[in-house]
Order: structure tokens, then sequence, then C-alpha cells
């Protein structure tokens, strides 16, 4: 698959920027970040779109293969953490540094579908879409993971959905659209990123869920662990019901 399809001033829409940014953290995925930008630039061929892949401090060479695809993807640019600060820095890392406001992330495993992004934004920006609406959640169907992986992931939404009370299923689905702007509005903490339906909701924006691929792991192995994920989930969990009681919502701005 060769992703030189596309010409420099596909980049940018008519305003001199992209229709939409691609945000994706990694960290050591030095064996699945080519085949994953050659797929995203193919998915999305024609289209006006920026690649922001976020090195988060790898100790392999994930980032000098990134560095040496600029040469065939055009769309594709390389933000490099100095220091490991975590998938949800990362993420934020490339939402404040993309030139667009609608944003797209998948993670840098190669699991989520570049095939699926499509999908999330026509949903998130369709004509008659609500004011309101800033996020469209993947939500992974048929999960191609270990039996105890997937035992983990499950008791930790259902333990989130049940106190949090935000109706989402798979709040930790790494694929999703929505606008920079209310990412923006929301506050910044570790792991927030498995916190964006509730958190987004706190401020009085709508949320919908999208049904969406998952793939096996080709190359590698996961930096987290069901361990780790649960040491920290009821923490998390108590710092979000703080964050959502302590907001105050002006209902809406009017210049006058």
């Amino acid at each position: 698959m060769d992703a030189r399809v596309q010409t420099d001033s596909m980049m940018v829409g008519s305003h001199g920027r992209p229709e939409f940014s691609v945000v994706s953290p990694v960290r050591n995925e030095a064996e699945n970040v080519e085949s994953l930008v050659l797929e995203i630039a193919h998915a999305l061929s024609g289209r006006a779109f920026e690649i922001v892949f976020v090195d988060d401090a790898s100790t392999d060479d994930t980032r000098a293969r990134l560095f040496a695809l600029k040469k065939r993807v055009p769309q594709l640019r390389v933000l490099g953490h100095r220091k490991n600060a975590g998938q949800s820095r990362a993420v934020r890392t490339g939402v404040m540094s993309a030139r667009s406001n609608i944003i797209l992330t998948l993670d840098g495993d190669g699991q989520n579908d570049p095939a699926d992004l499509a999908g999330l934004l026509s949903q998130l920006t369709r004509a008659g879409a609500p004011e309101q609406l800033a996020l469209v959640q993947g939500r992974r169907q048929k999960r191609v993971d270990s039996g105890w992986k997937k035992f983990g992931s499950g008791l930790a939404n259902r333990v989130r959905r049940s106190i949090l009370k935000d109706g989402n299923s798979d709040s930790g689905c790494g694929v999703r659209a929505f606008r920079r702007d209310a990412f923006l509005q929301i506050p910044y903490f570790d792991h927030m990123h498995r916190y964006l339906p509730a958190l987004m909701m706190s401020e009085g924006l709508m949320v919908e869920d999208r049904p969406v691929g998952h793939r096996a792991r080709q190359h590698g192995r996961s930096n987290y662990t069901n361990f780790g994920r649960l040491a920290v989930a009821m923490s998390d969990m108590r710092g979000v019901m703080w964050l959502r009681k302590r907001r105050r919502s002006p209902g809406g701005v009017d210049e006058v």
C-alpha cells in the first residue's frame, strides 16, 4: 500500500486548515507504526486531513521510523515527549497541536481499525446533528483480546458505568471523534482519556456511541495491564465524581 497518493495541497481545506486531525499516542510501537500510518492515509484518501503521532518517550526506534515515514506520507506530523508522561498526556499533546477543530483518535497498537474513522467523523459532523454533540465514542464489537484482558476491561466498564452513570459501555475504546474545543474545556488528569464521555457530559455536552471493529495485536505487547488499570480505577472515578460535583454550568453564553 503506497500512501503517496495525495499531494500537499490535499492536506488543507478551503480555509487553509485540515478538515480534521487524526491523533494517535504511541510508546514502543516500532513494529506497528508504519502499517498503521499507511492504513490511516489509505482509509481517508481524498480528504483534507493531517495525522499527528505523539511518541511518548519510546525507548525503541518508534520515533525514527515515524520520522522516516514523513517522506512517504506528507500528512504526517510527529511529536515527541522528552519524558514519558502517559497516554492521556500524549492524546492531549496531539489535540493541542492539531490544526483542526475536529479530532479523530485511535490507539497506536494497530488494534483499532482506521476504516472506522470515516463513520465516526460522519456521525459527529452530520447535517442536523444536535448542537451540543461533542463526542462520538467507539464501542468495540467482538473484542480480539485474551479472556483475562476482556474480563478486566469488562469489570472496569461495569463499575465505571454503575458509579458515573455515563451510559457508555466502552469508554476505554481509543477510537473516537470529538470537537477540539470541547475536549479543551474539560480538566486534564492522568488516565482522563478513559472518562471522556462522563467528563463531556459534566460540561452539558452530548455524547453518542458507534460500533467499531477490533483487531488482534500483530507485534509487541500492551504497555498496560489489568492490575495496573484496576489499581487506579477507583481513585480515578472518585476524582471524576468530585469534579462533576464541583462543576457549575452557565447554561450557555450570550454576547450582548
